[in-house]
């Protein structure tokens, strides 16, 4: 695709411009996720609900929480939100437009990643390829497209990822001026600590390459920006503490094996993930492509992140291009079908975005932007007002809506607050892996009221003992309130 046509007039070119692939690309994505996905796909998780509660806290007292302010089960226990740019991003959003809002705010930034990813390969091979693996990419992804802040962090996660990777195939430290992209990260997601690891392994790539007799300066170059990298991830309102909470994530040990984000791949049914893989390794076999060592670890590296958390899907199927961009271009002898230099002309700009803003209003004045009531059992929270319970045992799911709700919550999706044991000794009274569990949660916390969804195994239970009643019930929630009996 060609994006540009240069003609010569009294000495001088201009650029009579084509839109390039990769805006294309970024407008197609943000109508197939607005129009296709929508709320229903975007507001999928409960988790959303908080977000947003946190961020309008935010807003509301202009200082970040420290303390757990949303349970009774930890209240006042140290905690801090890692996402609170994002927060508040979702949360304004939210105030502007309704629930429009925080659809849109992910859609943009989900259209925002996939064009910049096309830009990126664009710069080395044709437009078709580019596409192609754009598309290929967003079909992998999809099912972690939610209204949370990883979506907003994944533009800039690329940006990162593409700086750090240009450098070390220049044979030099990365510029200074990535530093704003790693601030932002560090505010935007918990995820930042990745980039942290891509700094080591594109500059483990960078030596490889690189003479021997300047490999003692460049190494001493990139432990600088690392370090530099390392300070900059500490320019949060929390400091250090920003490191320490994306820590805490990882060291929920079993738990994990449980949040189904952070279950492994699962290979019993043949899936998007399964076909990349194995069109993968055919393709590097009929192809004879090679890689240098540090990336055939950066690779493996990708593929065990993968493997291990299905969350990370879209790490490897955003950045798996870019650790394979120079070597599959420069072996199969790939040329970029635009020059880097190309401009889109400023009256197609000028046109093409209040169309998509007139359009993106339109779409919602007419279209009803709601969380999927599964997420949100208003009828039953409305049932159980009347019974003015003091504690609320309430499902996973419904933590969210509680706190949106504003009540205190005996969980929610903040795993890192309520720590393994914690969450397993939840998961196994709610599943009547422990019955005795169940009993001594009702008795230790004082529940006077119990929400769980229907097909949770507690529920059974809590109809055939004494001193509980079901008094609501739909297809989203059961509601049972302790009796004087």
């Amino acid at each position: 695709m060609n994006t540009g046509v240069v003609a010569a007039s009294s000495g001088k070119s201009s650029i009579i411009g084509q839109v390039p692939a990769w805006l294309w690309v970024g407008i197609a994505v943000y109508a197939l996720v607005l129009v296709l996905l929508g709320a229903p796909v975007l507001l999928r998780d409960s988790d959303t609900y908080w977000q947003i509660a946190v961020g309008q806290w935010i807003l509301d007292h202009h200082a970040l929480p420290r303390v757990d302010i949303y349970s009774f089960t930890k209240a006042g226990e140290p905690w801090m939100s890692s996402s609170w740019l994002a927060q508040v991003l979702y949360a304004t959003s939210y105030n502007l437009a309704g629930w429009t809002g925080p659809v849109v705010l992910a859609a943009s930034g989900i259209a925002a990643t996939f064009a910049l990813l096309t830009h990126i390969l664009g710069h080395r091979v044709p437009a078709a390829w580019a596409v192609g693996v754009a598309i290929a990419a967003l079909m992998l992804s999809y099912g972690h497209f939610l209204a949370r802040p990883h979506v907003l962090a994944l533009p800039v996660m690329l940006a990162w990822a593409y700086g750090l990777m240009s450098a070390s195939e220049r044979g030099e430290a990365p510029s200074l001026w990535l530093m704003p992209l790693i601030v932002l990260w560090a505010n935007l997601h918990g995820g930042f600590v990745f980039g942290l690891v891509l700094v080591g392994a594109f500059a483990l790539d960078a030596l490889w390459n690189a003479d021997r007799a300047l490999r003692n300066s460049l190494a001493l170059r990139w432990a600088a920006f690392g370090v530099a990298a390392l300070a900059a991830c500490c320019a949060t309102p929390y400091g250090w503490g920003s490191l320490l909470a994306a820590r805490k994530i990882l060291d929920l040990g079993e738990l994990l094996r449980l949040i189904y984000e952070w279950m492994p791949a699962d290979f019993s049914r043949f899936g998007p993930f399964e076909l990349t893989i194995l069109t993968l390794i055919g393709g590097a076999l009929y192809g004879g492509i090679k890689l240098t060592p540090p990336r055939i670890a950066l690779v493996l590296g990708l593929l065990h992140m993968a493997l291990a958390h299905i969350r990370n899907f879209e790490l490897f199927a955003l950045l798996l291009p870019i650790v394979l961009l120079s070597p599959v271009a420069s072996q199969l002898a790939l040329r970029p079908a635009w020059s880097v230099r190309t401009r889109i002309p400023a009256p197609v700009m000028a046109a093409v975005m209040p169309l998509l803003g007139g359009w993106t209003w339109l779409l919602a004045a007419n279209t009803a932007m709601a969380v999927p009531e599964h997420q949100a059992p208003a009828a039953a929270v409305e049932a159980m007002r009347a019974y003015q319970p003091k504690r609320v045992l309430n499902d996973l799911p419904f933590g969210g809506y509680l706190i949106w709700r504003q009540i205190p919550v005996f969980v929610d999706g903040r795993a890192e607050l309520y720590g393994e044991a914690f969450d397993i000794a939840f998961y196994r009274a709610m599943q009547l892996k422990d019955v005795n569990e169940l009993l001594g949660i009702l008795k230790k916390w004082e529940i006077d009221a119990v929400l769980l969804t229907p097909h949770t195994p507690a529920v059974g239970l809590l109809d055939r003992i004494g001193g509980w009643r079901r008094v609501y019930a739909d297809q989203n929630a059961v509601l049972h309130v302790r009796t004087s009996d």
